[in-house]
This record gives structure tokens, sequence and C-alpha cells, in this order.
């Protein structure tokens, strides 16, 4: 049976996560993975990582996010284990066993979940996906993708009686049903400071920066000012 090289089994992740995400939440995806995955070879072109490790966690962080699997944290490292196990692994067996695992770490690693659950794994390639990924969550396509998933769940856009909870268990940031804004303070404007990378920390500081404008706009329309 003939082994795959580096870049067929990415194209063949591609074409699986594609399939998978079709009829995704907008925010969610494929056009979100590959947003993640653009941006991930562009960190790693100032790290010092593998790059198919990289380009598999970008590509499959959310081949099945719990947030659409009634919180279940493991469907997405299941499916991505799955898939990676049923291809020809360019490496020999030993390595090809080191890659899914370490793809696997950090599908299990990369989430948010509220900034209030210590991390598990730690790796260069898990800070490079991650940085991306959170990237994703900041500026104009973050502040879109927010008010799309508080659309998708039915979510107020404001309700200036209901503060931000910035305490939260993973269990309480998971089970929230907040308005939009108050994810702004929850979660969007914590991830600047927690950047991993030089270069996602350059780019996260322009784009905090946006969504902190953005937000001084809005106030200013709720209170009819402008």
């Amino acid at each position: 049976m003939a082994l795959f090289s580096s870049d067929e089994i990415i194209q063949r992740t591609i074409t699986f996560v594609k399939d998978e995400l079709k009829n995704a939440e907008g925010g969610h995806d494929w056009f979100h993975i590959e947003r993640v995955y653009k941006n991930s070879l562009l960190i790693s072109e100032s790290e010092k990582v593998d790059r198919t490790i990289v380009s598999l966690g970008a590509l499959l962080h959310d081949i099945a996010d719990s947030k659409f699997h009634q919180g279940d944290e493991t469907v997405g490292p299941k499916k991505a284990r799955q898939f990676l196990k049923s291809q020809n692994i360019f490496r020999h067996e030993g390595q090809a066993g080191e890659i899914v695992e370490h793809v696997i770490k950090i599908i299990e690693n990369i989430s948010f979940k509220g900034g209030n659950k210590p991390q598990n794994f730690t790796s260069k390639e898990l800070e490079v996906v991650q940085d991306a990924d959170r990237l994703d969550a900041l500026g104009a396509i973050g502040i879109a993708r927010t008010f799309n998933y508080g659309g998708f769940k039915n979510r107020k856009l404001y309700d200036p009686e209901i503060k931000p909870n910035l305490k939260m268990t993973p269990a309480e940031y998971k089970a929230s049903t907040a308005p939009t804004i108050n994810h702004f303070y929850e979660k969007l404007l914590l991830l600047k400071d927690k950047m991993n990378t030089e270069t996602g920390r350059k780019i996260a500081e322009e784009r905090h920066a946006f969504m902190e404008k953005f937000l001084q706009q809005f106030y200013a329309e709720w209170e009819g000012k402008k």
C-alpha cells in the first residue's frame, strides 16, 4: 500500500474537513478552518515547528466543536483520530503514531473554555494553532462570528442589566446564555494578552484595537448619542 506525502495527507484532510463541515454554523464552518490554517502557516514562518503537525492541527481543530455536540468535548478528538488512522501516514509507524497523538493533543487543548481551565499539554505547534484560532475570534471577522453565533443561539444583542462574568468555571462558560456583547468581555478582549507568539501578538493588538472602537460606537448608538 502506497504511503502518502505530507502534501497529499494535507490535501486529503482538506477534502475531509470541507465535507464534514458543509452544513456547519457560519462562524465554525470550512471558511473558519481555512482562515485558521492560513494564519497558522503565516505564524509558522517565524517559529521552529513541524509544519505538517501545525497544518493537520489547524485543519482538524474544530472538526466537531463541542458547542454543537451537547458539550461533548470527546467527539472532535475521536473523529480526528479515526480519520488520521484511516490514512496511510507518510512516515514509519512509530512516527505516524506520534503525529496523530500530537494533533489530537492540539485539538484537546486549543479551546479557551472561559480562560479558567489549566492547559494540560504544551508544544510550539499547539501555540501556533492556538494563536491562529484566537486571531479568528478578533477584529472584524471576530465581531461578525460573535454576532452570527449569538443569532444562531437567539441571544440578546445587549442587556445593560446583565453584567459580564469573568469568573465562570468551564462548565458555566459552556452553559452561558448571556447577551452577545458580554462575550467581548468574557473572552474576546482577553485574547490579546494570551497570545503565545510574537507574530500572533502583533496581529492581535491591531484587531483588539478595532474591537474597542466597535464597542465605543455600539454604546454610543445604543444610548442615542450618534
